[in-house]
């Protein structure tokens, strides 16, 4: 089917808006079963410590209490401990080991907060009063929570059976041809670099309700993929059959890949349920978020790269430590492994990788995937050692790159990281950016800057990523009384505007008003199937599998008939890949170290655009997400107590509108050539673009004064730092 005939890049305003602004969006919260009870959970103050006892005695009397409940209740009905999904294999072969998560701790707590017992109570007041009243007997032990210190000689063990913390030894690329390409390099440069740790601070903090009905439990949460969660809560814990369990994800107020996570709540409240035979609520409170909502990044990198006489790129040569936390979440193996190395030679023709990453255990909260997902990791690397290269070849940014592109002509093009790049044009999205941002005109407005006792730096990043390529998604239509038309599918809004994109492409399909469409996701009831949504995949997965449904039913002849319904699956046999340039203008007060944002400039090839207004609110809010993470966010540990003191809004930096400029956008597109409609997948690129241009301007502005490192998040202080430092070195090496 034709994009004209979908409807696709129809700008269209959002229909789920509506709801949301006047307040009758429902989410989780709004989910109130007659009768119910509410759940507290008492978490660990210690990162590291062994249970010697756990005494309930003074809680169970305590007014209102139903149930005080610890492992050992939950070992009795045999529920099982949170699963890992994925085994990394290490480079000699072995797989890596995979300590028990239980969903409460049995001998052992391994970071703040995690889950010791739980409380159930009529009212949420009396639960927390209750939950006060637990004796837990704590043998406090040592904690590490550096990555450097789980691995130093003497350090405290966090599982038995990992030798040293180190859980995981894998590498990717060949070795041999990237020490010889080094070997004949006319330069070598390398770049030590950390990729900060960040909280998924959603609108929405997790919670979960649940009840039991003729035997079957259902369970409302906020999630980013209703039959996922089904599947590994019903057969790896609960241990009943998937179809005793119906899981209804309604309104989510943001996912950022911690939604996509089995948690242990998730298991605590239908097991609950099932043993009180009422119905029980859990809503987390924003320290509890902080606390235990799978975090993301946290890598140390040392990056290498061979150039020749003319500023070619020969090879990469990367190795990273990644935090995986205290404990493993479902993909926190597969994040810094598989999902993002993969990309470390970006848009460039990079003969040669190797890439070796360790996964290392610390008393932290688990780590796993937030909005990139190893993406915005491999970009930040590849691209901030570009313009390292760029300095020390004496090449201006936007050269280096382009003697590096690989050029629209060698498409499909396979890389040294095994991913074949179907299509993109990457000097030509370049030059769009450049004119954009006035790159041309930057010189005056920097000479301006410094008649004001200002630094003013312009940097740009090039990305590329992978997206939309994994299991296949299934979408229903039937049509109702009336001529109302209801899509059935598998994925989960978060906030993306799903129910705008689907309910557009039905209806200009179909030739109806959009009016008519219902869009309905997050019921594995009443959707038979999902894949959910993760890795920008709704669109190009979901969007394709509902134009085939269009298509079919277009086919039965009389689309708008009443009871006629057809139903398609799409399963992509690759993936796509959008990328784009981000340019982006910084000011920086050299006596303070503050850092204003002055523009950002976005130039995006996403393949073939569904709604662009969807699109821009997609891409923008995940630059705002990597602006955060540059300059504003770091989730920080006592590196003594493994304390958290960053565990609230008031201790961690989000920025706020006016920290961030009216942003720059469009697009320059190319089809990609393996989906159907042509679509490349648009929910996580701003986050993949934004920091690498946004710290390459700050380097810029800073380099006058013989700064050429800072780490993320560049807060004022840690710049000024920067600043008094290589002043110092500068008065060092002057003569006397």
């Amino acid at each position: 089917m034709s994009g004209a005939r979908l409807g696709l890049g129809l700008a269209r305003k959002r229909l789920e808006d509506a709801r949301f602004l006047t307040g009758t969006g429902r989410y989780t919260d709004d989910v109130a079963p007659a009768g119910q009870a509410a759940a507290v959970v008492v978490r660990s103050p210690h990162a590291h410590a062994r249970i010697r006892a756990i005494d309930v005695a003074a809680a169970l009397p305590s007014p209102g209490v139903l149930g005080v409940f610890t492992a050992a209740d939950l070992d009795a009905d045999g529920i099982g401990d949170i699963p890992c999904k994925f085994q990394v294999k290490n480079r000699d072969g072995t797989r890596m080991p995979t300590p028990p998560r239980p969903v409460l701790a049995r001998d052992r707590v391994r970071f703040v907060g995690e889950p010791v017992a739980f409380v159930v109570a009529e009212t949420l007041d009396q639960a927390r009063d209750a939950a006060e009243r637990v004796e837990v007997d704590y043998d406090p032990l040592p904690a590490v929570t550096a990555m450097d210190d789980a691995l130093a000689p003497g350090a405290p063990a966090i599982h038995e059976g990992v030798a040293g913390n180190l859980l995981f030894d894998w590498e990717m690329g060949s070795g041999p041809d990237v020490a010889a390409a080094f070997a004949r390099a006319a330069r070598i440069v390398s770049l030590d670099l950390i990729n900060n740790r960040l909280a998924p601070v959603t609108l929405e903090p997790r919670g979960v309700i649940a009840f039991e009905e003729d035997g079957r439990l259902t369970v409302t949460t906020g999630s980013q993929g209703s039959h996922t969660l089904r599947e590994w809560l019903a057969e790896d814990v609960l241990h009943i059959p998937p179809e005793q369990l119906r899981v209804i994800s309604p309104d989510v107020g943001g996912g950022f890949g911690m939604r996509l996570f089995l948690y242990p709540e998730h298991a605590l409240i239908p097991w609950a349920a099932r043993r009180l035979g009422r119905p029980v609520r859990w809503i987390g409170e924003r320290s509890e978020s902080f606390l235990t909502d799978c975090h993301g990044r946290d890598h140390q990198s040392r990056a290498e790269l061979a150039l020749d006489g003319d500023g070619r790129f020969l090879a990469l040569r990367v190795s990273t430590l990644a935090n995986v936390g205290a404990a493993l979440s479902q993909y926190g193996a597969f994040i810094p492994t598989h999902a993002g190395t993969g990309m470390l030679p970006g848009v460039y023709a990079i003969p040669a990788l190797y890439a070796r990453v360790r996964g290392v255990l610390t008393n932290t909260a688990p780590v796993d995937a937030y909005r990139g997902a190893g993406r915005p990791e491999a970009a930040y690397l590849i691209e901030r050692l570009v313009d390292r290269a760029a300095r020390a070849m004496g090449l201006s940014p936007d050269e280096i790159r382009r003697r590096n592109f690989i050029p629209p002509e060698a498409m499909p093009h396979r890389t040294a990281g095994g991913k074949t790049y179907d299509s993109g044009d990457f000097a030509r999205v370049l030059d769009a950016a450049l004119l954009r941002s006035d790159w041309a005109g930057f010189p005056v407005r920097r000479a301006e800057a410094v008649s004001r006792g200002k630094l003013r730096g312009i940097g740009l990043a090039t990305y590329i990523e992978t997206s939309g390529g994994s299991d296949g998604e299934t979408a229903e239509i039937r049509v109702g009384t009336e001529g109302k038309v209801t899509v059935l599918i598998g994925t989960q809004s978060t906030g993306q505007g799903h129910e705008t994109a689907y309910a557009q492409m039905a209806a200009e399909g179909l030739g109806i008003p959009i009016e008519r469409v219902e869009v309905h996701q997050g019921d594995t009831d009443r959707v038979a199937t999902g894949g959910g949504t993760g890795a920008s995949r709704s669109l190009p997965v979901g969007g394709a599998a509902l134009a085939m449904a269009v298509d079919a039913l277009i086919a039965q002849g009389g689309a708008a008939r009443e009871g006629a319904s057809a139903k398609a699956t799409f399963t992509p046999t690759a993936s796509t890949y959008p990328n784009g340039c981000h340019v982006s203008e910084v000011e920086v007060d050299p006596e303070t170290g503050a850092v204003a944002l002055i523009a950002h400039t976005i130039v995006d090839d996403v393949g073939v655009t569904v709604n662009p207004l969807l699109l821009e609110g997609q891409i923008v809010g995940g630059a705002v997400q990597a602006i955060g993470q540059a300059l504003f966010e770091e989730v920080v540990y006592d590196r003594e107590s493994g304390q958290l003191p960053t565990g609230s809004l008031i201790d961690y930096a989000l920025p706020r509108a006016a920290d961030v400029p009216v942003f720059r956008f469009s697009t320059l597109n190319t089809p990609c050539r393996t989906n159907p409609l042509g679509i490349k997948g648009a929910g996580e690129a701003g986050t993949i673009g934004a920091a690498p241009a946004v710290i390459n301007a700050l380097l810029d502005a800073l380099s006058p004064l013989g700064v050429d490192r800072i780490d993320m998040p560049a807060t004022p202080l840690r710049v000024w730092q920067s600043i008094q430092e290589a002043a110092g070195q500068e008065a060092a090496g002057r003569p006397t």
